[in-house]
């Protein structure tokens, strides 16, 4: 995925979760954060960040924030664009009837795919969070992302081939693991579903300033 309009500034506070205070062109201004995570270990004072001009010039915050330069390397906080590349790359394996936001369940789960007359389930998460060379996720609890797994783990009775897939928004790392100190009973569920035969996929990523592909 590109995209439009990037802008380097420089991080100064996160008021909350959706909001950032930013300075570009010696002005500090208020821009959105497209990740509700913690982020805490990106969106230091003084790192330099990476902004989309708003398509509408009216917007309250006239920037989105989408990446964050991390230890030498940029790490893409956007958490729309996990979606957004899972697609891209799906439309080019050889999957056919690719769904997204496929109802299952008591869920909607990212995408529905064929192949061979096998039908799949794909979950989506993204993953910011690296420590020593390794991924973790979630960053912070995530009721919903177990309540996903759970899902998977059923659907494998129905004959699905259930998948999980960590997009890793940073360059570097190829593993992810369930962060059991932030959400034990993500963790448990984790294992559980890998136990049961839900595949895990651990998507490296290409992450620049204005894009992010699968490799």
């Amino acid at each position: 995925m590109k995209y439009k309009n990037i802008y380097k500034a420089e991080f100064i506070s996160r008021p909350n979760r959706f909001i950032a205070i930013v300075r570009i062109n010696d002005e500090e201004i208020k821009v959105h954060v497209k990740n509700t995570g913690r982020c805490s270990e990106l969106l230091l004072p003084g790192s330099v960040v990476y902004l989309e001009k708003a398509d509408n010039p009216d917007r309250k915050t006239p920037y989105d924030l989408v990446a964050v330069e991390h230890n030498g390397k940029i790490v893409n906080i956007d958490s729309q664009a996990p979606n957004v590349v899972v697609k891209e790359w799906l439309l080019k394996q050889d999957y056919t009837n690719v769904y997204p936001e496929y109802r299952f369940g008591n869920s909607r789960i990212d995408f529905y795919m064929e192949k061979d007359e096998v039908k799949f389930l794909l979950e989506v998460k993204g993953c910011t969070l690296f420590r020593d060379g390794v991924g973790y996720f979630p960053d912070a609890p995530t009721e919903r992302g177990t309540k996903h797994l759970r899902e998977l783990t059923g659907a494998l009775k129905q004959g699905y081939h259930a998948m999980v897939g960590f997009v890793i928004q940073g360059e570097g790392i190829s593993e992810v693991r369930p962060n059991a100190d932030t959400d034990p009973e993500f963790a448990k569920a984790f294992y559980e579903a890998k136990e049961a035969g839900v595949e895990i996929l651990f998507l490296k990523c290409r992450v620049n300033p204005d894009s992010l592909e699968i490799e």
